[in-house]
């Protein structure tokens, strides 16, 4: 980390060893328009606002969201510092992931029942061809 008029600013090591990601990722996340590092030479730079972004693009995709909801996410509060059309759009997008949770939920259970049924099945077949 290099400290520069009391701003920290970080290499894309400093980052990938910090986050536990490849630089490719990172890369990546910049060429999504989702990081946006100064440059000097070939070597970026990465500010405060490029850290804190690359945390909340890791915590968003372990809670499921798309790179796309992340940087909707990312234009609303560009645009609107207030937060609240932030915010509001947030608490949609986690209502969503919710819901799509709760179903691959079902689905699971209902998918663990059959295997079940079909495990005592075989079993019984078993059991009769056994005996």
């Amino acid at each position: 980390m290099i400290k520069k008029a009391s701003q920290a600013l970080y290499s894309i090591g400093d980052l990938s060893k910090e986050f536990d990601i490849t630089t490719r990722s990172i890369r990546f996340y910049e060429d999504q328009g989702l990081l946006a590092p100064t440059r000097k030479g070939q070597t970026r730079i990465y500010n405060q606002r490029d850290r804190v972004r690359l945390k909340l693009i890791l915590r968003g995709k372990r809670l499921g969201f798309s790179l796309a909801e992340t940087g909707r996410l990312f234009e609303l509060y560009d645009a609107d510092k207030s937060s609240a059309k932030q915010l509001s759009s947030m608490m949609a997008l986690i209502a969503q992931k919710k819901n799509e949770l709760k179903q691959q939920l079902d689905d699971i259970n209902a998918v663990l029942i059959e295997l079940d049924d079909l495990e005592s099945n075989c079993q019984n077949i078993l059991t009769k061809l056994t005996h």
